[in-house]
């Protein structure tokens, strides 16, 4: 069992249909047919959505998206419209929000790695290879690998693990030209990203793109090289052969599986509320992340 500990209700907007709520985001549609993504606060972990909301983390991964999406503008187009809030929401959502195209969303989470960590190493632990790709001997947890692989993963409903597929599955399921694509795409993205997260002194291990169809064409969509989709490491501390320390919510899932939150991650509770100073700590994390990657200052 997991999923939401308490599953929110979603706030009523005159002129917005209320579509999905997911594990972070609320999505609604406005009357012109475009989409209205709001970044809640809420965290999860260990596939559940926690209790306890982490102060800010929705704005800093709308606004950290949308500096990525700057950067990345010349190399494949994205789907933001607008940061303007639709008439009649609420001030909250100032810095949350996102209206963007409606597309043809693509049932793949593309994945993209340089490193070896996460749910890489136990396939590469097991058979020497990630997602069916053969990868060299001697390779341990935090090694950079010889060169960044693409490992897509079929997406699953909230509360249940993405599946590591190979590419053929993928090409098999949305045809041979838009597998190439989406290859393509996320790997040049990837390349694009990690030295520019590398020269601010963090290594992008990997991350998760989604992308979208508008016509024929591909579209990047929804959150973009944030700590929630993305690993990013100091590099001034990378040392392969250990979990490597992250901005991200690393203190959150330290906690829960600490004898101190009482918590069984194997069994049928849900898990408790977080402390306060893990709420601080964690909020800490992703304000950091953004400070480093944009150079600006949170405040």
């Amino acid at each position: 069992m997991s999923g939401f500990v308490v599953k929110p209700e979603p706030l009523q907007v005159p002129g917005l249909v209320h579509l999905h709520t997911g594990k972070v985001r609320e999505l609604y549609q406005n009357e012109a047919g475009d989409l209205v993504m709001v970044a809640s606060d809420r965290i999860s972990a260990y596939d559940w959505v926690l209790p306890t909301e982490i102060p800010d983390k929705g704005k800093v991964l709308t606004q950290l998206s949308l500096w990525w999406f700057d950067q990345l503008r010349d190399l494949i187009p994205n789907h933001v419209l607008s940061t303007e809030l639709p008439a009649g929401a609420p001030a909250s959502w100032q810095g949350r929000t996102l209206v963007c195209k409606s597309l043809r969303m693509v049932p793949v989470e593309c994945v993209a790695r340089g490193y070896l960590t996460g749910s890489g190493l136990v396939e590469y632990n097991e058979s020497r290879t990630v997602c069916g790709l053969a990868l060299p001997e001697g390779l341990t947890d935090g090694a950079e690998l010889p060169a960044p692989i693409f490992t897509p993963a079929t997406k699953a409903a909230v509360g249940d693990h993405d599946e590591n597929v190979s590419y053929e599955e993928v090409a098999r399921q949305v045809g041979a030209d838009v597998a190439a694509q989406l290859r393509q795409a996320t790997l040049a993205v990837y390349n694009r990203a990690r030295v520019i997260a590398r020269d601010r002194g963090i290594i992008l291990a990997d991350t998760k793109f989604e992308f979208g169809l508008e016509g024929e064409s591909l579209v990047l969509a929804d959150e973009v090289l944030t700590p929630d989709s993305s690993r990013f490491w100091p590099a001034d501390s990378w040392q392969p052969g250990r979990a490597q320390p992250s901005f991200d919510k690393q203190f959150v899932r330290d906690w829960l599986t600490s004898a101190e939150s009482g918590w069984d991650r194997h069994g049928e509770q849900p898990p408790p509320a977080l402390p306060q100073q893990i709420v601080d700590a964690t909020r800490a994390k992703y304000v950091e992340a953004y400070e480093r990657l944009t150079g600006a200052s949170w405040s």
